[in-house]
């Protein structure tokens, strides 16, 4: 039995010794169980993943530069839902591509001056919570043909069968789906008249398709409560999915005091909730989460539950990957796109951090 094992406060005393995290509150009792859970999660690969469709910083990993994963919307920053956790303030940094020939023309410009590598393709929803896509549709199959080496990633929405088919037979590679567990959630914060069966029916038609599928769950949604994400995590552990996305509700883009901050140990807690029942596959911490001292010790919680990337990582995260001794690389896309490594693939060669652009 190693040290780290004997001392049942090693990992916390080694997350608080870390100078971006010295500050931090932790719950000592989760950073345990994280730690008796070490044997099952230590070995995975985290990647660490720095998109460039927001602006980036750390002191420690760098940017790469280029603009290589590109998030674009077809509704600009238009949404009919409005929904009180988002207001589609989510959309503003995207690029606006309202019209087919406008996705196109942009996206083979980057490709030609930037290297273009992949993009997100998403947009507003309409009151029932779904997008369409079917005249974008034409311009991925095009993209897709002149340029293979493109990943494509969507956000669904709510979908059928034969939309999933839709996306598929496009080339879309990657496809995205908020899952909610609650239909209170639904009802307050979504204003939408739809059940839950409708999130697990959409999750089972893209599942049914040939796509890489990486279900989100916002925790918190239920303003800044923990109400259906235990929930949404048994619906994602049903169907046969590549990997779930956890986010984290932020307060600011709503009204003000409609929304409180999840605590980070709640968070925490979901993480490791999440661990535990889909052991064999990518969880995944996405870009939205709140900022501050509530993203660090958030990102540290990552790192210690196992979770295989996360998007934007805060200061301390990597430190945190080195002092409990799991093996990190980053990569220059979408988390959700760069999927399917396996667990030991490329530990030697991807230990420290690297460009992958």
């Amino acid at each position: 039995m190693d040290m780290m094992t004997q001392n049942q406060d090693a990992w916390l005393e080694a997350v608080l010794a870390i100078e971006d995290l010295e500050d931090g509150e932790f719950d000592a009792e989760l950073v345990r169980q994280m730690q008796q859970r070490r044997h099952s999660t230590e070995s995975r690969l985290v990647r660490f993943s720095t998109p460039t469709f927001k602006e980036y910083e750390s002191s420690e990993l760098q940017s790469c530069g280029k603009n290589s994963f590109p998030a674009f919307s077809i509704t600009a920053a238009g949404c009919a839902l409005m929904c009180d956790h988002c207001e589609a303030k989510i959309l503003e940094p995207m690029i606006p591509a309202i019209k087919p020939e406008i996705l196109e023309r942009k996206v083979r410009d980057l490709v030609e001056r930037e290297d273009l590598q992949g993009f997100l393709l998403s947009g507003g929803s309409n009151k029932r919570n779904e997008i369409n896509y079917s005249r974008f549709y034409p311009v991925i199959e095009r993209l897709k043909r002149d340029f293979p080496h493109l990943r494509v990633a969507i956000h669904t929405a709510l979908t059928d069968e034969a939309g999933a088919k839709e996306m598929e037979a496009a080339g879309v590679d990657t496809a995205m789906l908020d899952v909610i567990g609650s239909e209170e959630t639904i009802r307050d914060v979504y204003h939408l008249n739809r059940p839950v069966e409708d999130f697990e029916r959409t999750l089972e038609a893209i599942c049914a398709t040939s796509m890489q599928v990486s279900p989100h769950i916002v925790i918190g949604l239920h303003y800044g409560k923990i109400l259906g994400e235990e929930n949404a995590l048994d619906i994602i552990a049903r169907h046969n999915c590549q990997a779930l996305v956890l986010v984290v509700i932020m307060p600011f883009y709503a009204k003000p005091g409609t929304f409180v901050t999840p605590s980070t140990g709640d968070v925490g807690r979901i993480f490791m909730a999440a661990r535990e029942k889909l052991p064999d596959r990518q969880v995944l911490l996405g870009c939205a989460r709140p900022p501050g001292m509530h993203k660090r010790v958030t990102d540290a919680y990552a790192v210690m539950a196992g979770l295989d990337g996360i998007a934007f990582p805060a200061d301390g995260a990597v430190s945190v990957a080195n002092a409990i001794g799991r093996p990190f690389h980053q990569a220059h896309a979408c988390c959700s796109i760069k999927l399917g490594q396996g667990l030991s693939e490329g530990l030697a060669t991807l230990s420290t951090s690297s460009c992958a652009a």
